[in-house]
C-alpha cells in the first residue's frame, strides 16, 4: 500500500512524514524544502501477529509495511504547471490512499499558507488544482473516445457516458470518486489516471492543547465527501517516534493517547482500500499479509508465491484468536477449530493460512 501525504506548503507534512516513518526528510519554514518526492517505510502495527508468534515460535516475524510518500506542497495554478506543479501531480498518480494534511494550529514560527479560521478553503484550494488536472485529462480521453463511438464500438459507447458523467461532476466541484460509479464501470475506465478518484483522508494537525471549532469545520467539509478527518499533533507524533517503546508507551499514557497517529492512519487506509490481513508461517517465517476483502485462498496463495498458487492443493485454515487460545497448532486439530478449506474460499480477516501445494 502507498499513501501520499499532500497539503499546501508548511502544514506539517513533513512533520508527519519524519514520524510516520522516523526517516528525517527535511523540514524547513517555507514552501517547497520538499522538491523532490521523500518516501519511506512504515511498519504496520499488529498486536495479532505479536500474539500469533507468540505461540508458533517462529524464527523471524515480518509485518506488513506501508509505503508513504512526501509530496512537494502545492500552490494555486500547481495544475496549469504553477510551483512544482506538474511534479507535484505525477507523484500524486502513483499512491493508493492520499492524505491531505490541513494545520489547523496557530504558530509564530511558520508562515502561514492559508486561512486558519476556515480550514475548509485550505482544502478548496488543493481540491480545486486536482478537479482542473482532472477535467483536462477526462476532455481527452473523451476526444479521443468519441471518434471511436461514432465508429459504432459499443465498448466506446458505453465508456463515453461514463466519461461524460464524470465531466459533469467534476464541473460541479465534486470529485471523480463521488460520482456513483460501479466497479464494473470503473474498471471500463481503469487506465484514466484521475487524481480525484483516489480515495482521501484529511489530517487535522493540530497542537496539542487545541480545542476549538476548526475541527467541526472540516469534519462537515470532508463528511459531504463521504470521508472522515482524523486529528493528529504531526510534532507530538514526531516527539513519540524518537522514544524507545517503553518510553513512548509512557509518554502516550500521560497524553491520553490510545493509538498513534500511524495505527489510525493504517486503520483508516485498510478501511477505505477495503483491505484485510492474513497470516501464514513459511519456512519458519511468520507474517502478515494485507489484501482485498472477498480474496479466495487460490488468489492469496498467488500473493505468496505463483508456484504456490499453481499448484494449490487445499488450505489449512485457523482463526488467530482459536490459534492463541489453543495454545498450539496441534490443539486447534484437536478442538476442530482447524479447518481444511478449497481454493474457493473466501479468506476472513484474521485468518492463519497454512497453504498446501505441489510442483
Amino acid at each position: 500500500m502507498e499513501v501520499g501525504i499532500i497539503g499546501l506548503p508548511n502544514v506539517g507534512k513533513s512533520t508527519l512524514f519524519n514520524a510516520l516513518t522516523k526517516a528525517h526528510a527535511e523540514i524547513g519554514l517555507y514552501p517547497f524544502t520538499t522538491v523532490e518526492s521523500n518516501t519511506g517505510m512504515a511498519v504496520v502495527p499488529d498486536e495479532r501477529l505479536e500474539k500469533i508468534a507468540g505461540v508458533l515460535k517462529p524464527e523471524k516475524k515480518v509485518p506488513a509495511t506501508v509505503k508513504f510518500v512526501d509530496i512537494a506542497g502545492l500552490v494555486k495554478g500547481a495544475s496549469k504547471g504553477e510551483g512544482l506543479g506538474n511534479q507535484f501531480l505525477s507523484f500524486i498518480r502513483t499512491v493508493d490512499v492520499i492524505v491531505h494534511v490541513v494545520r489547523l494550529f496557530e504558530t509564530e514560527n511558520i508562515p502561514s499558507s492559508g486561512n486558519l479560521q476556515d480550514p475548509a478553503e485550505d482544502v478548496e484550494t488543493v481540491n480545486l488544482e486536482l478537479t482542473l488536472a482532472d477535467l483536462e485529462i477526462i476532455q481527452r480521453r473523451i476526444d479521443k473516445t468519441a471518434n471511436l463511438a461514432k465508429s459504432g464500438d459499443k465498448e466506446a459507447k458505453d465508456a463515453l457516458c461514463i466519461l461524460e458523467s464524470i465531466k459533469k461532476n467534476l464541473e460541479k466541484g465534486m470529485p471523480a470518486r463521488n460520482a456513483g460509479l460501479n466497479a464494473d464501470e470503473w474498471q471500463m475506465i481503469a487506465d484514466v489516471p484521475l487524481l480525484t478518484a483516489k480515495p482521501v483522508i484529511y489530517v487535522a494537525n493540530v497542537s496539542e492543547e487545541q480545542d476549538d471549532g476548526r475541527i467541526e469545520k472540516l469534519k462537515k467539509m470532508a463528511g459531504s465527501e463521504n470521508t472522515e478527518v482524523i486529528p493528529i499533533s504531526a510534532e507530538i507524533e514526531a516527539e513519540l517516534a524518537e522514544l524507545s517503546p517503553e518510553e513512548a508507551a509512557e509518554f502516550k499514557q500521560e497524553l491520553g493517547l490510545t493509538s498513534t497517529g500511524l495505527e489510525r492512519l493504517v486503520k483508516a487506509s485498510y478501511k477505505l482500500l477495503e483491505l484485510i490481513t492474513f497470516y501464514t508461517v513459511v519456512s519458519n517465517e511468520n507474517r502478515a499479509w494485507p489484501v482485498k476483502q472477498d480474496t479466495t485462498a487460490y488468489e492469496a496463495a498467488g500473493k505468496i508465491h505463483t508456484d504456490m498458487q499453481k499448484g494449490f492443493i487445499k488450505a489449512e485454515v485457523v482463526n488467530w484468536e482459536n490459534l492463541v487460545t489453543d495454545g498450539s497448532l496441534a490443539a486447534t486439530r484437536d478442538k476442530g477449530h482447524l479447518a481444511i478449506e478449497g481454493r474457493d474460499y473466501v479468506v476472513q480477516d484474521g485468518d492463519v493460512v497454512y497453504f498446501k501445494f505441489g510442483k
